[in-house]
């Protein structure tokens, strides 16, 4: 039974969780567990670290500093748009998501900040950075990675595109 096999490298995790942000659930495994390849980087690394050595069945309430989460928030990460860049008829608001191109032609992911009377102040730092995560978790599977997951770095999945089985490449989506 591969179900008895710890957490460890080059093992397939199937993880129940439940994450909680400032006494915020912001996320949960729902109906279906998260699969992931342990030893690999494919969860954040505090949260795998934590998960290390546990059994199928086994519990716990893991906390993330946000240096082993999505980092220190990042007082350079911030930057300053003059609000006729943008659009007249776009409606901005603090918290939005935006997509920006930078100066050297970079497609950016950032979020408005804070709106000021001429300016927009815009945020490239992910929106969990700085914050300390609260996972409870619930190890439900395990099983030995194949050769093909192990060669990978992850679990494969097939493009729902173009119905490859070795991980999109993107250029068909």
């Amino acid at each position: 039974m591969t179900d008895s096999i710890k957490v460890s490298k080059d093992v397939v995790v199937g993880l129940d969780y439940t994450l909680t942000v400032d006494g915020d659930v912001i996320d949960a495994s729902g109906d279906q567990p998260l699969e992931y390849l342990q030893g690999y980087r494919n969860i954040i690394p505090g949260l795998e670290a934590a998960l290390e050595g546990m059994s199928v069945g086994e519990e716990k309430t893991v906390t993330v500093d946000p240096k082993d989460g999505y980092g220190e928030l990042d007082p350079e990460g911030f930057f300053t748009v003059a609000k006729d860049q943008f659009p007249k008829t776009y409606e901005l608001r603090v918290g939005m998501p935006l997509r920006v191109r930078s100066g050297d032609g970079r497609i950016l992911s950032v979020r408005v900040s804070e709106l000021k009377d001429d300016e927009v102040i815009l945020d490239l730092n992910h929106p969990l950075a700085g914050k300390t995560l609260v996972f409870d978790t619930k190890i439900v599977s395990t099983r030995p990675g194949t050769v093909e997951e192990l060669e990978h770095g992850g679990l494969i999945h097939e493009c729902s595109s173009c119905g490859s089985s070795g991980g999109c490449s993107g250029s068909c989506c």
